[in-house]
């Protein structure tokens, strides 16, 4: 058993049997660490004095007990290294989570459970993420890794995945939320992603071990993505994407929310210019972000720095809508050779993005 949260064998296994109990909420957890000071008290207790504290239906509940396998097995998970349960009772508790309505009672978590307790900002969008998306979502999370911010979003594929590889690439932290057990990884696309994140970042979740990937586990899951966070980026989004919840929970609980905007024409800027036009603070760089959080400089002081330093009569004739072939031969005068040339040079150095339907797009200066 890893020493850093339950001290003993016998107090996970407590936590684990108040915990894995059908029918036995996180508010009856609460009650009866109030009424009783641990599980092994509330455990020991008579039938009268917990129903006294949860109800006649919890303290039914409990008289009938947890799956003892599902005890055990999760005991054989938590003595593998790097391997935690954290509870309300240990120091790593996450204290950001303390203020959110029902903080879980136990989190299972794979890897640097100090993060928990870092200064956090997450960064949420599509799981259909566009190149441009993806990039954008990886270049502000480096940006705001690099600044001493822990990246904090829910390895879903896309915006999500993005995000946490953005910050594991300047070997900054970085927090997976996960919408299942800790011993599940979904997508499966994504295991290698969390193997990193296990090793140099964390994984952490709020459900048993063995928790399938259920539809409705996720909106659970975004209130702990925001609840950990100071802030929420929001990058891109369509009308009913699930990290609109996210950011409407953040709000909720009092965090900073911000939102990439983007082409009227994208469904995917939809749900980014809904949170704009609600009061979601607009983006165009992780600099703005920092200011807002007291942090960074202002954009207009970092460009005064660096006057011009990387103009481009291509990138200035382009400006920062798609555009095809044509209308950029018609924009600049270049020939069809020379141009090929220079579009293939500038997305090489990662200043345009090839789109769709033979489309080109500056992405320079976008985060």
């Amino acid at each position: 058993m890893n020493p850093v949260n339950c001290c003993t064998l016998e107090d996970a296994r407590a936590w684990l049997r108040l915990t894995l109990t059908p029918g036995v909420r996180p508010r009856d957890h609460r009650a009866l660490l109030k009424a009783f000071g641990s599980p092994q008290q509330a455990l020991a207790s008579s039938h009268a004095a917990l129903a006294e504290a949860c109800g006649e239906a919890a303290a039914a509940a409990l008289a009938k007990g947890a799956d003892a396998a599902m005890v055990e097995a999760a005991l054989q998970w938590l003595a593998r290294d790097g391997h935690h349960l954290v509870t309300l009772a240990d120091s790593a508790y996450p204290q950001a989570l303390l203020n959110i309505e029902e903080p879980p009672t136990v989190l299972y978590a794979r890897g640097r459970v100090e993060l928990l307790n870092e200064k956090c900002f997450a960064i949420v969008g599509s799981r259909n993420a566009t190149r441009l998306g993806a990039r954008d979502a990886e270049a502000f999370a480096a940006t705001l890794a690099q600044s001493g911010w822990c990246v904090v979003s829910g390895l879903a594929a896309g915006i999500d995945a993005a995000a946490h590889r953005g910050a594991l690439s300047c070997r900054g932290p970085s927090i997976a939320v996960m919408g299942t057990g800790a011993d599940i990884i979904y997508p499966a696309s994504n295991r290698k992603l969390a193997e990193a994140l296990a090793a140099d970042g964390c994984l952490v979740s709020e459900f048993p071990l063995g928790t399938p990937p259920v539809a409705l586990n996720f909106p659970r899951r975004n209130r702990l993505i925001s609840g950990l966070s100071k802030g929420v980026l929001v990058v891109e989004a369509a009308l009913r994407s699930g990290s609109l919840i996210t950011a409407r929970t953040a709000a909720n609980q009092g965090r900073d929310v911000f939102a990439v905007p983007g082409s009227i024409h994208s469904p995917l800027s939809r749900g980014c210019h809904d949170l704009i036009k609600l009061g979601a603070q607009l983006v165009e760089s992780a600099e703005d972000i920092l200011t807002a959080l007291g942090e960074g400089a202002s954009r207009a002081a970092t460009r005064a720095a660096n006057p011009a330093a990387r103009a481009d009569p291509m990138l200035d004739a382009m400006g920062f809508a798609p555009v095809t072939m044509d209308e950029i031969a018609s924009l600049t005068g270049f020939d069809a050779a020379s141009l090929a040339a220079a579009l293939s040079r500038l997305e090489i150095e990662g200043r345009i993005a090839a789109l769709a339907g033979g489309l080109f797009q500056r992405i320079e200066g976008a985060t």
